[in-house]
């Protein structure tokens, strides 16, 4: 019963940290197109808290539950798919970190613009390109580590 508990935690998790990233990437690109500097400002808080409230505690779970998963079923760290996937875990969370700090920067920036009654600085565009080419990685690492999971008996596992 742990381990079906676990795995369930562990599935509903990895759900609401593509929820909150997919959804959260998609409005605020959509915020960035639409040239609204109220509209961009708002989105940009609302990011930066969704990853603080949703995204921070799931990308912590994730591995935490996955390891004690594979605790449970005796499973050697050395497992293909569980080695890719701890691989692309690491290499997801390495673009995301920097995409933290883009979000919280360009955050401040459109809140500064807003207040100042000025145009967002190129600075936040040059930001938004990265915080986007940064997502994509990171994006289709994770759809890999979900693949993986779902697939595991076809990589040695």
């Amino acid at each position: 019963m742990l381990y079906l508990s676990l795995k369930y935690l562990h599935i509903l998790s990895m759900v609401l940290l593509f929820g909150t990233g997919l959804g959260s990437a998609f409005y605020k690109w959509m915020a960035d197109r639409s040239g609204n500097l109220a509209h961009i400002a708002v989105v940009n808080r609302h990011v930066v808290l969704a990853d603080w409230i949703f995204t921070t505690p799931t990308v912590i779970f994730q591995p935490l539950s996955g390891l004690w998963m594979v605790y449970l079923l005796g499973l050697p760290l050395a497992t293909p798919w569980i080695a890719l996937s701890l691989g692309l875990y690491v290499f997801a969370g390495l673009c995301w970190l920097p995409v933290v700090w883009l979000q919280i920067r360009m955050r401040n920036l459109a809140d500064a613009a807003l207040m100042a009654q000025t145009p967002l600085p190129a600075e936040y565009w040059r930001y938004a390109r990265v915080w986007f080419w940064l997502g994509v990685p990171a994006f289709v690492a994770m759809v890999g580590v979900v693949f993986l999971m779902v697939f595991k008996t076809s990589f040695g596992g």
